[in-house]
């Protein structure tokens, strides 16, 4: 393997060999360590695994890496706003109740990171501690995703969301949806990290694990 590494990059030039890695939630940790241990730059929009290990590993390693747990430069911003609001506005929601469930095609063996980020800010806002990532129902069956408002032609790569959010007496709701068909807008962003790692490479300002908030904050997406 050393030696097809330093053929890619004897070829490539020392700037030219970065990895994209999709693989599964149970190879996420194993193949940073790898990427960062052969000194490989990388794009990871894998989920799951231990993210804390794989953050802490990454950093003591110097690896040059653009992680995150959803690639869709749109549901980036998303999240993004979504993080601003919990920061200004904790409990606004205060008492109300949430409730989470997620699509994804049958092959995705985890709960959606996005879904989990996006938890994660809901909580902040509704100031509900005891929800946690076990609440998420997660549909992995294609009768009840088609139930759910998926297309028979989307079942093999779809990504449904939907966030509701009730008062505590039920005579206000508020609902956030995001519903994604196919794969084509995680593909573009993977090639907006692409470009911008590179780019950072190149300026000197590897040896850094980036987010796809990094990559939305510099305007680097196409």
């Amino acid at each position: 393997i050393n030696s097809a590494i330093e053929g890619l990059r004897s070829s490539l030039g020392e700037d030219g060999l970065l990895a994209i890695d999709y693989t599964h939630p149970s190879a996420v940790n194993s193949n940073a360590k790898f990427y960062a241990e052969k000194k490989i730059p990388f794009v990871m929009g894998t989920t799951g695994g231990d993210r804390e290990q794989l953050m802490k590993d990454m950093e003591e390693a110097s690896a040059s890496a653009v992680i995150a747990p959803n690639m869709g430069k749109q549901i980036v911003a998303m999240q993004a706003a979504l993080e601003d609001l919990a920061s200004k506005y904790p409990s606004a929601f205060g008492g109300y109740t949430l409730l989470t469930r997620e699509s994804h095609q049958k092959t995705k063996a985890d709960t959606s990171g996005t879904a989990k980020a996006v938890v994660d800010s809901l909580k902040t806002l509704s100031g509900n501690d005891e929800y946690t990532y076990d609440d998420i129902e997660m549909i992995r069956n294609d009768e009840e995703s088609m139930d759910f408002g998926v297309k028979e032609n989307a079942l093999k790569g779809h990504a449904f969301h939907t966030y509701t959010l009730t008062s505590p007496d039920g005579s206000v709701e508020f609902q956030l949806k995001h519903n994604v068909s196919g794969r084509t807008v995680y593909a573009e962003g993977t090639a907006d990290a692409v470009k911008f790692l590179s780019k950072k490479i190149k300026q000197g300002l590897g040896g850094k694990v980036y987010s796809m908030i990094n990559v939305l904050e510099e305007g680097a997406m196409e």
